[in-house]
């Protein structure tokens, strides 16, 4: 739907889910945010192209704000329906983006080696199956800006879920359109129930990344898998996804602080995840992201310290 004048939000279906693809009109291109699935650009988009009277041969630019496969699995679609449009993304998450490979190694199964966390082949024969890689254009490092004709975006570089992720400011609305780089306190099905936690990675980089977004004093926000937030309800949205970080830092060190030996992190999950959201099994085990974020971040302060059992898991107690 139109939600702005040039500027609309298309709800794509991922299972029980939705990703919005956002689109944004101006008098010489069009640029698009997002791919979603290869079927989310060849069946859902193009038929919303049609039927509002919109050109797919206009589309000059199409943003992925980040390296995960239900945002860029559309990549091939766009090189065969949009020929004159450039594919872009955040500098830092181009590798992942141009090799599923690398994304399901290096990011979905980060956790294997020292956390004995993993995901399953079924997995990536999953993702192989509605998502197709594309080489990048163009790589964005933040404030960039794109003429579109008589209408402006700006390119932010917001990471946290990733490092390279990057949000898109439409300057005529001043509503910023953020991909996941901000995910309140859980990710939603679409019926808004919760589905899994707010997969963040890198904590400080998304604690900077929210207060970024708010000192923009947005129109309103505009996220992927979220319903709209307009004027005080994004400030709320912000204001939630910053203090549920502090949470999880709190429960983690409260966890480890009272574990009578060393724990590792998913035995910390394990304990603690009926405190940090509403998840059943086995959704609240990427509980991973954030938690190994935070645990990160209690090394660096010093407040833990960690070691590695004989399996090569680590593990983590007090630093005193």
């Amino acid at each position: 739907m139109e939600i702005r004048s040039g500027l609309h939000r298309i709800e794509c279906p991922i299972g029980e889910r939705y990703v919005a693809i956002y689109v944004v009109v101006g008098s010489k291109s069009i640029l698009i945010v997002d791919t979603g699935f290869d079927d989310s650009i060849r069946t859902t988009v193009a038929n919303y192209f049609k039927s509002n009277n919109l050109s797919l041969s206009k589309v000059g630019y199409v943003i992925n704000t980040h390296s995960d496969y239900d945002h860029t699995g559309g990549n091939r679609a766009v090189r065969e329906l949009m020929p004159n449009a450039l594919i872009c993304a955040g500098e830092r998450d181009r590798p992942m983006i141009e090799s599923l490979d690398r994304m399901f190694y290096d990011r979905y199964n980060e956790f294997e080696k020292e956390h004995g966390f993993a995901e399953s082949m079924a997995a990536k024969d999953f993702m192989m199956s509605v998502a197709f890689e594309s080489n990048i254009d163009i790589g964005f490092s933040g404030n960039e800006r794109i003429d579109l004709g008589d209408r402006y975006v700006e390119i932010l570089h917001t990471p946290g879920h990733s490092w390279g992720h990057v949000s898109v400011l439409d300057e005529k609305t001043n509503a910023v359109i953020i991909g996941d780089a901000v995910l309140g306190n859980s990710v939603l099905l679409a019926n808004g129930d919760p589905a899994f936690p707010p997969t963040y990675r890198f904590v400080e980089a998304y604690r900077s990344t929210i207060r970024l977004l708010k000192g923009y004093q947005p129109s309103e926000i505009l996220t992927s898998h979220y319903p709209r937030y307009v004027e005080q309800a994004a400030i709320d949205f912000l204001d939630l996804s910053l203090n549920y970080t502090d949470l999880i830092e709190k429960i983690c060190l409260e966890v480890i602080s009272t574990a009578k030996k060393p724990i590792g992190m998913m035995e910390l999950i394990e304990s603690a995840h009926e405190r940090m959201g509403p998840w059943p099994d086995p959704a609240y085990k990427y509980l991973a992201y954030p938690v190994l974020g935070h645990l990160e971040i209690l090394l660096g302060y010093k407040k833990i310290k960690a070691s590695k059992d004989e399996n090569g898991l680590i593990k983590y107690q007090l630093a005193v």
